[in-house]
């Protein structure tokens, strides 16, 4: 894969580890163009629950989860690998 490494984002609230105050933790991004004006998906982990979702890097600070919070959907953070389903 050509970008398999998460990585932070330039603000505080983008950077690896960083938990909001909805239980949510960032896990960094792999530059992923998100679904707001010039953001990156975001990994993001409820540390309530365990699910996992994406979200654009400016409502990292807000976000509730979708699972067991009632947040927004989440949005694809990786990135699909041309012809990856083939064998």
């Amino acid at each position: 894969m050509e970008n398999c490494k998460f990585v932070s984002g330039t603000g505080g609230t983008t950077e690896i580890g960083y938990t909001n105050k909805n239980d949510q933790q960032c896990h960094g991004t792999l530059k992923v163009k998100g679904t707001d004006h010039l953001q990156y998906v975001y990994r993001m982990e409820c540390l309530r629950c365990g699910y996992v979702y994406g979200a654009n890097g400016s409502d990292v600070h807000e976000r509730r989860c979708p699972e067991c919070q009632g947040g927004a959907p989440g949005i694809r953070y990786w990135r699909a690998e041309a012809g990856a389903w083939r064998s």
